[in-house]
């Protein structure tokens, strides 16, 4: 299977939208966390992604807010910015059995690691894994449009992740954010 090395903002508009749809479970305090880490703990690979409140001002930037982890039809919520990142959480972000597969992992583990310093192990970055399948475009969006032929929606990335709680368009928006990245890994390896 070959891929196109690049897809036209025009092209990825007139494709369908991809949207998860399984269990979304927010978490918002610690007893959720290590619920969501017993689940978490016991899967092979799972979706990644962060979210961060944006800044509209020169010099002011915010702490990750929000971390995705995702399975194929459970994705879970970790509103950070309500609950620190304890150490059952760490363990699974630093667990080279378990593959977690974003896009941009770097700036991600970055992210992370102000709110608590971890040591990653086992992460798949998407931008590495297209560039060997001869794709050019980097972006989450561009990727999905290439590779499954479905575009992601940027509508909720601005939003405020730090709200009190999140809409329901926030929830889909950052779920399939980590999903989609399950589903173009998958697509590569048939490859």
């Amino acid at each position: 299977m070959t891929f196109a090395p690049s897809i036209s903002n025009e092209e990825l508009a007139t494709l369908p939208a991809a949207r998860f749809d399984g269990d979304i479970v927010v978490v918002d305090n610690e007893e959720e966390l290590v619920e969501a880490c017993r689940y978490l703990s016991q899967q092979p690979v799972l979706g990644f992604d962060t979210e961060t409140r944006p800044s509209f001002k020169v010099g002011v930037t915010y702490k990750v807010a929000l971390l995705q982890l995702s399975t194929y039809d459970r994705c879970y919520l970790i509103r950070l910015c309500n609950v620190k990142p304890v150490q059952k959480l760490l363990s699974i972000l630093q667990r080279s059995d378990i593959v977690k597969i974003g896009t941009d992992v770097a700036g991600d583990i970055r992210s992370l690691s102000k709110l608590r310093r971890f040591t990653p192990r086992g992460f798949v970055d998407l931008q590495t894994e297209v560039s060997k399948a001869g794709i050019a475009d980097r972006s989450l969006r561009k990727i999905s449009g290439i590779v499954l032929g479905r575009k992601v929606s940027k509508a909720q990335r601005l939003s405020n992740w730090e709200a009190q709680s999140l809409t329901q368009q926030q929830q889909i928006y950052a779920a399939t954010d980590a999903w989609v990245c399950l589903k173009i890994y998958d697509k590569l390896q048939m490859a």
